[in-house]
């Protein structure tokens, strides 16, 4: 009974992975869309910081935005760079 959860839960998951994947996402600490990893590849190829850089970074960067009220201004940005 055991292992027939096991497979089954395992099952889900990779049907969950394929869909995500024919949606065009890709798995970074989450699936992402291509807009999201377009950007993603830039920022790494111009920092060459790793994903855990990335992460580290990006979340600084949103704390310092949200701590000094600019969290509109860097929506907007995104927005007109279509970010």
């Amino acid at each position: 009974m055991e292992t027939k959860k096991i497979n089954a839960n395992a099952e889900k998951q990779r049907r969950f992975r394929e869909r995500q994947r024919d949606k065009g996402r890709k798995m970074v600490r989450g699936y992402i869309t291509p807009q999201a990893q377009a950007c993603y590849q830039e920022l790494a190829d111009k920092t060459k910081w790793t994903d855990s850089e990335i992460l580290s970074n990006a979340l600084r960067i949103t704390l310092a935005a949200y701590k000094c009220g600019q969290i509109r201004l860097l929506n907007e940005w995104l927005k007109d760079n279509d970010k």
